[in-house]
């Protein structure tokens, strides 16, 4: 039996990986106490910490695991003790229930903790962090960080949101159909909030946004695993996908933006656009459109570009219409212009773009102000494309992205 510290440590960190989500959802399932399963399944891992590399990694460690949390949480003396005499206490019940184990299959409950943690009760702003804590573990600090938000003040929302779920009862479960949409859409939100969070880090080093893309696609690979007949759940991973392919093209060997019409589709990856359209071909079988799997169809059209060296704006600009129609989202409508430009011109995708001139939204979204220079630029009109550029380089983060504007500004004195 291999005893090593390192082979414990590996154990546990995959078991954290694979099981903690559907270990917290299993033990708040039934107490509706999130924070309460939390707290037990952490002192479950660091008892596995400290007495698998004596004993040996067990057979079963998600089963161990299991057995220790809801050990503790039920102990009445644990929770009197504290500091030594509380882990011997912990090592005498890991000592107890290894000997113990049994065969039955632990219920995957973690849906029903995410529509939970996506009720209408909860508020909106925290149910893609609460996801990201309670279904994969993330400390409050690093959700704090990617949502640019205080670690402080992260910590009270997510406390918060655990204390309602328990106080009015919230129920873990998959809600009737009747209510399932609305429901769903938030769950879907959540994780595309989580998914967008890690997209906006394209080059993965930013410490506050490392993985959650990654996370965010597991997530959604897990609900379209579990709701394999929603076509919205499977168009949303189709979409993710979609957008993950091209993450390796997204930026020069310099680390230069490249926007999509110049990226080299070469450096794509066919295998994750491969089964992004297999999943869009799934979901549209079921004959109920939504918006994820028409934003996803929106990156098949770009995709097709691999094959054909060309790009079907027409299309896009349909596919468009039908998400304006469906969201009426000020940022669908600005794809939208652009979409219309590249087919009609840039004349009429200007005109689209100018019919969102009194959506205050917009003032702050730099985006609107990218495309609008964009637009008026190659109209000639460089006095007013270079206000817009100005405008959309003082709102934009990213370093990248902001000396792709620069120089797009620069470029204007040159005509």
């Amino acid at each position: 039996m291999d005893n090593r510290p390192e082979t414990a440590r590996a154990a546990a960190e995959a078991a954290a990986r694979q099981s903690y989500g559907k270990l917290v959802a299993f033990l708040a399932a039934r107490t509706r106490d999130v924070a309460g399963a939390e707290d037990a399944l952490a002192d479950a891992f660091a008892a596995a910490l400290e007495r698998w590399p004596q004993t040996g990694v067990p057979e079963k460690p998600e089963a161990w695991l299991l057995a220790v949390a809801r050990r503790r949480g039920v102990d009445a003396v644990r929770r009197r003790q504290t500091g030594e005499a509380a882990r011997d206490h912990l090592k005498l019940i890991a000592e107890e229930v290894e000997a113990r184990m049994t065969d039955e299959e632990l219920p995957d409950e973690r849906l029903r903790l995410m529509f939970a943690c996506a009720h209408p009760a909860i508020e909106a702003s925290v149910r893609a962090p609460l996801i990201l804590q309670t279904i994969l573990g993330f400390d409050a600090a690093t959700i704090a960080s990617a949502f640019l938000v205080s670690p402080a003040t992260m910590g009270q929302r997510l406390v918060r949101a655990k204390t309602r779920i328990r106080e009015i009862g919230i129920p873990f479960r998959v809600p009737e159909r009747a209510e399932l949409g609305e429901r769903l859409d938030a769950v879907l939100e959540a994780i595309y909030a989580a998914f967008a969070e890690g997209w906006t880090d394209p080059a993965g080093t930013e410490t506050r946004r490392r993985n959650l893309a990654t996370e965010g696609i597991w997530l959604g690979r897990l609900v379209a695993s579990l709701m394999p007949d929603e076509p919205e759940a499977v168009g949303l991973l189709a979409l993710m996908l979609f957008a993950e392919a091209r993450r390796a093209a997204r930026r020069s060997p310099d680390g230069d933006f490249v926007p999509l019409a110049e990226q080299d589709t070469a450096l794509w990856d066919d295998t994750l656009i491969d089964e992004a359209e297999d999943l869009l071909e799934r979901a549209a079988a079921k004959e109920i459109i939504g918006r994820y799997q028409l934003e996803a169809a929106v990156q098949s059209a770009h995709a097709a570009r691999r094959r054909g060296g060309r790009t079907d704006w027409a299309a896009i600009r349909q596919l468009y219409d039908a998400l304006l129609a469906l969201a009426g989202s000020p940022v669908v409508a600005i794809n939208r212009a652009v979409a219309i430009a590249e087919d009609e011109g840039a004349a009429a995708g200007l005109a689209a773009l100018y019919v969102l001139g009194d959506d205050k939204r917009l003032d702050d979204y730099q985006p609107y102000w990218a495309a609008r220079a964009g637009l008026l630029a190659r109209l000639g009109t460089t006095g007013l494309a270079a206000e817009a550029y100005d405008r959309a380089i003082g709102l934009e983060r990213d370093p990248a992205v902001r000396r792709f504007l620069q120089e797009k500004r620069a470029k204007l004195t040159m005509l």
